[in-house]
């Protein structure tokens, strides 16, 4: 389950630990998954991307959300705190460990109503769900996927959603040449650039990085049907 890269950062050390440290912590039991997650260095994300997510589900207030990769929960519970009474999160995830680790994480927050947890492969279930639906995308899954994903996550968002990628930087290895990459990160690195070719100058889509964690990659959608 350990995620090397989360320990490395793209940020100064000293600016990381003041994002995490002296912005707003999580209270309640989500607080306390959270503190437990990185106690047992379990992948969820870091906190200075929880408070950014926080904080742009705030301005966007979104009512149905998609998350690829659930993991143990954390994030779509986070995001379930956002989506209001009658909104719902939806989440894909395909490891049954993950699966038993999330669903102890709904039952703990009493969230098995507001969350909608989808078992299975993303690539096959996102051919299955409805078209121009999510407001807001989140997607944190296998990295070497995320480009083959894209298009079929798209379908599924609405003019104007937002989608959010984490960890597109690879604690800055996405720059090295691939000859520096190590043979069993290499579908990664191919994946990670193949994204950011296609998506950074694409006339259709608006989009940003963000420094946070191991990277974030935010995107717009301008159009109802986006071309590649």
């Amino acid at each position: 389950m350990r995620n090397e890269m989360m320990q490395h950062t793209i940020v100064k050390k000293e600016l990381i630990e003041f994002m995490r440290t002296k912005q707003k912590q999580l209270s309640g039991t989500l607080g306390q998954i959270e503190k437990e997650a990185h106690k047992e260095d379990v992948p969820i994300i870091q906190h200075e991307t929880v408070v950014f997510l926080q904080f742009l589900l705030k301005q966007l207030q979104p009512k149905n959300i998609l998350e690829i990769g659930t993991a143990i929960g954390f994030s779509s519970s986070l995001m379930a705190q956002f989506v209001g009474k009658t909104g719902k999160v939806t989440t894909i995830e395909r490891m049954d460990i993950m699966l038993k680790k999330a669903k102890e994480t709904y039952r703990r927050l009493n969230l098995q109503e507001k969350v909608h947890l989808l078992e299975g492969e993303a690539e096959e279930l996102l051919k299955v769900l409805p078209t121009n639906k999510y407001d807001f995308v989140f997607m944190d899954s296998a990295k070497a996927k995320y480009i083959i994903f894209l298009p079929k996550v798209l379908k599924v968002m609405k003019k104007g959603a937002v989608l959010m990628i984490d960890d597109v930087f690879q604690a800055g290895s996405v720059l090295d040449d691939i000859k520096d990459i190590p043979q069993g990160k290499r579908a990664i690195h191919r994946g990670l650039n193949k994204l950011l070719e296609v998506v950074l100058p694409h006339s259709d889509l608006t989009s940003t990085l963000l420094p946070l964690g191991d990277g974030v990659l935010l995107i717009a959608k301008e159009k109802e049907i986006i071309k590649f």
